[in-house]
């Protein structure tokens, strides 16, 4: 399922957020059953980061992916710019910045992909 809007700003992160949940709680996980509430919160989370670091660090809008696995949510965000996200060091003074960081740390894998205009982040989320 995708998801794009023309609105580059704060309403692209909050009805990306809305868009996920809702993808998430219409779908069945694996097994049959339903995706957790804690799954959904934390696939929200994700991408609010993402979508949030291509609010702010490349032009244009951007677009998301989402792809359901059996066991798996398949996150992707498709931005402008050519520069990849960088996880910066743990500093707990640090007010923000901790997205990358907080992307990294609850999903199973994270990439970056050129594209032909711009990148996509793509973030693999376990559903179990």
């Amino acid at each position: 399922m995708e998801y794009e809007s023309a609105d580059a700003g704060d309403g692209m992160i909050a009805s990306a957020r809305d868009f996920t949940a809702d993808f998430l709680t219409a779908a069945p996980a694996g097994g049959g059953g339903t995706v957790t509430r804690e799954r959904v919160d934390l696939a929200r989370l994700v991408v609010s980061e993402l979508v949030t670091n291509a609010v702010r660090h490349a032009p244009g809008p951007c677009r998301v992916l989402l792809e359901l696995f059996e066991d798996a949510l398949e996150i992707s965000v498709f931005d402008q710019a050519d520069v990849s996200p960088v996880p910066r060091a743990p500093d707990p003074r640090r007010i923000g910045q901790h997205g990358v960081e907080i992307v990294v740390a609850v999903c199973e894998s994270v990439s970056v992909e050129p594209q032909p205009t711009g990148k996509r982040v793509r973030a693999r989320l376990s559903l179990a």
